[in-house]
C-alpha cells in the first residue's frame, strides 16, 4: 500500500499520511464490548493496557483493521476519535500547529501494540466538529 500524499489548506507542504491507524469508540462495559466484537465479526483481542488517566483501553484487529475501545469507570468518557499514521511525527505536529489545528493533547509517548511501535509517540488535534485527531509515529 502506498501513501497517500494530501495538502495542507495553509502553507501549501505536503503531509504524508500512511492509513488510518484505528478508529476509537467508548464502551460502558469493556469485557462486554470485546466480546461482542470477537464473537459477531471476527476481531481478535491483542492487547490492552490502563492509560493515565485511569481509562481501560482494549485494542481488536481485523486484517489491518484496529478497533480501539475505551472504558473509564465513573462513565465521564464520551466521544469519538480516530487515528493517523504519520511518517515524520515531529515535522506533522510543526505543520498542523503553523496551519492553526487546535492542540488538544501535546505529544507523548504511547504504548507500543506490537513491536514496530517502539519508540512512537502520540497527539491529538481537534477536528472542525470538535472531533479528536489522534496522530502516532
Amino acid at each position: 500500500m502506498r501513501p497517500v500524499k494530501s495538502l495542507s489548506f495553509r502553507g501549501g507542504d505536503i503531509l504524508m499520511f500512511k492509513r488510518i491507524d484505528h478508529v476509537a469508540i467508548h464502551v460502558a462495559d469493556l469485557d462486554r464490548s470485546v466480546h461482542f466484537y470477537e464473537r459477531h465479526f471476527g476481531f481478535k483481542h491483542y492487547f490492552q493496557h490502563a492509560a493515565g488517566s485511569g481509562a481501560q483501553i482494549a485494542y481488536l484487529k481485523l486484517g489491518d483493521t484496529v478497533l480501539e475501545l475505551t472504558h473509564h469507570s465513573d462513565g465521564a468518557m464520551s466521544g469519538f476519535h480516530f487515528c493517523l499514521e504519520t511518517d515524520d511525527f515531529d515535522k506533522t505536529v510543526v505543520d498542523l500547529q503553523r496551519d492553526g489545528v487546535r492542540l488538544i493533547r501535546a505529544p507523548h509517548d504511547t504504548a507500543a501494540r506490537e513491536p514496530r511501535e517502539n519508540g512512537w509517540r502520540r497527539v491529538v488535534f481537534a477536528g472542525p466538529d470538535g472531533e479528536q485527531i489522534e496522530l502516532r509515529g
